[in-house]
């Protein structure tokens, strides 16, 4: 049956209207449209969180369908670009279980922070976070990096991955994160050599290769980063003696640690030159010669610690380091335990800085009378002057 056309013109002319209506008075916020519940973020997060059985703490308690997944714990949303998720962190929460690749699709990532749990396996391919800036995945149990893992991350920064299970040699494609400033792999399994790809990262400002099984020496291109700040390579088992412009190449060095290794030949003088130093551990190698009197330049140390080396004083020559290290008005620790230091402690050890906390001068082959000058390093909690050959009475300065 055909209506009338009065009858449908009434019927478009109330169509229109309802219509008006709807438009006119719209919710200020529709949740399906802001923050679509299928997206590729949202499903990268659920497969994520499939991938962690282990939850003893119920951290993904908020992870479900009746939570916008950007209030989801840990979770944090662009403001100029809605329903993309921007930071993840999940930190201590004794998670157990494997990272999922699917974290590759989360493709506006700044920030992945999921220290401090248990997560173990491999690394996965995250090479679309083009935007990357942090990756920490410290202490967890992670036994390696896929190939290639992080292959296209050119913003990266910081990359954390100390106290896990990793192997193996270093990945040298590690060497082609151009932007890095903090890259810390302490504490794994590494082993073999410090690759030379890391050299190309020219902005590094602080490298952590301690305590692995690293063997040999350090990448000459290292050695030219003038804005490394901190290089600690402790507790591996590395020879080589260092160069003798380390001070000029390394500017801005505030700390070198170089602790338990096979380190030979002697202290360079040029260390002197790197004017921010503070902190010189050089514990448990094979380090000889002279201490270099040019370490008295260095305004800003605290800490310099020679113990067990071959190192050696015995003459005034030997021991003007003492009358230098005066001048290193912040210095609070000084040690030198078990070296080759022979004959009279020099009544110089007087004119180290009043602020000196610790001197440790023990094992050595120290001879005669402890100076009544050592009375004037009036802030000393710990002296140690044992297994020496020193005699004669205990002065007033005790």
């Amino acid at each position: 049956m055909i209506e009338p056309m009065g009858a449908r013109k009434l019927v478009k002319s109330a169509m229109i209207a309802v219509l008006a209506l709807m438009l006119f008075y719209r919710p200020r916020y529709v949740h399906s449209a802001t923050l679509p519940q299928n997206s590729t973020d949202m499903l990268a997060l659920i497969d994520f969180r499939q991938a962690i059985p282990g939850d003893p703490t119920g951290f993904f308690n908020s992870w479900n369908s009746s939570v916008d997944y950007c209030k989801w714990n840990g979770v944090t949303c662009s403001k100029t670009h809605p329903g993309r998720v921007r930071e993840l962190h999940v930190i201590g929460k004794s998670l157990e279980g494997r990272i999922s690749p699917s974290l590759g699709n989360l493709t506006l990532l700044k920030i992945i922070n999921l220290s401090s749990n248990n997560l173990s396996g491999l690394l996965p391919d995250l090479n679309r976070l083009r935007k990357l800036q942090i990756l920490n995945l410290a202490t967890n149990s992670l036994q390696g990096l896929a190939p290639n893992a992080l292959k296209n991350c050119s913003n990266l920064q910081f990359l954390n991955i100390v106290g896990n299970m990793l192997a193996g040699s270093i990945p040298p494609e590690l060497g082609s994160l151009y932007s890095l400033l903090g890259l810390n792999l302490a504490s794994n399994h590494f082993t073999g050599s410090i690759p030379s790809s890391l050299g190309n990262i020219t902005q590094l400002k602080k490298l952590f290769l301690s305590d692995n099984q690293l063997k040999g020496s350090i990448p000459a291109a290292i050695f030219n980063h003038s804005f490394l700040q901190i290089l600690d390579v402790n507790t591996n088992f590395l020879h080589m003696a260092l160069p003798d412009t380390i001070g000029n190449t390394l500017p801005s060095l505030v700390a070198l640690g170089l602790h338990y290794n096979m380190f030979q030949g002697q202290i360079p003088a040029s260390l002197g030159n790197a004017s921010s130093l503070t902190t010189l551990e050089f514990t448990s190698n094979n380090f000889s010669g002279y201490v270099p009197s040019s370490l008295g330049k260095l305004s800003s140390l605290k800490y310099l610690k020679l113990e067990q080396n071959k190192l050696e004083a015995n003459d005034s020559k030997g021991w003007e380091f003492l009358d230098a290290l005066g001048n290193c008005t912040d210095l609070q620790l000084l040690s030198l335990y078990d070296n080759q230091l022979q004959g009279a402690i020099p009544n110089s050890i007087g004119k180290l800085p009043k602020g000196l906390l610790y001197l440790e001068l023990d094992k050595n082959n120290l001879s005669g009378v402890v100076p009544e000058s050592i009375g004037n390093l009036t802030s000393l909690n710990r002296l140690i002057l044992a297994q020496n050959n020193l005699g004669g009475p205990i002065g007033a300065w005790i």
